[in-house]
């Protein structure tokens, strides 16, 4: 099993959102222990959150689904530039934040770079982007992401439009108010 990066980069997943909020609430959301609660897939609740927000610090959570499974997560910070950039390696993990395999998919890549923008637009909006690339794959876990993309496209749909719904209930766009 190679773990070397290809000299010819993979394509990254890359999905971004319009949201009716300002970047400063935008980024507090996805960095606050408080407001990280709308994270994860559609139809999944989050549980145990640490979060140490600094490079090499970790936020670590408990995903519960509808049916009961609990499943853990991980990010590994590499960067924070408020409130404009969040770099950080996504992982499943155990229950003590080691890394774990995806619990659905062996061949899923074990960590993902993740670089997610936050670029200030008229009107007090944000556009945020989030770009997911594994971090130095297999061959087989470069297949397994590719082949996994709109499954990836449709639980960030599923996360943003949490997020959506969350930034609605602390935050109302000034355009709104009469």
């Amino acid at each position: 099993m190679t773990t070397t990066p290809d000299p010819s980069p993979q394509k990254p997943f890359i999905i971004t959102r319009l949201l009716d909020a300002p970047r400063d609430i935008v980024f507090m959301c996805w960095t606050d222990r408080e407001h990280i609660q709308w994270w994860g897939p559609k139809g999944v609740t989050i549980g145990h959150t640490q979060l140490d927000l600094r490079p090499g610090g970790m936020f670590h959570y408990s995903m519960r689904t509808a049916d009961g499974p609990v499943m853990w997560g991980r990010w590994i910070t590499r960067e924070v530039v408020p409130p404009e950039r969040l770099v950080f390696v996504n992982s499943f993990s155990d229950e003590a934040g080691g890394i774990t395999r995806h619990p659905m998919s062996a061949s899923w890549p074990l960590e993902i770079l993740s670089t997610i923008t936050f670029e200030e637009q008229d009107g007090g909006k944000t556009l945020l982007t989030i770009e997911w690339l594994p971090l130095y794959p297999t061959e087989e876990e470069r297949k397994t992401f590719d082949a996994g993309r709109d499954s990836v496209q449709a639980g960030w749909s599923g996360s943003l439009d949490g997020l959506v719904e969350y930034l609605a209930t602390i935050y109302t766009p000034k355009s709104k108010i009469q």
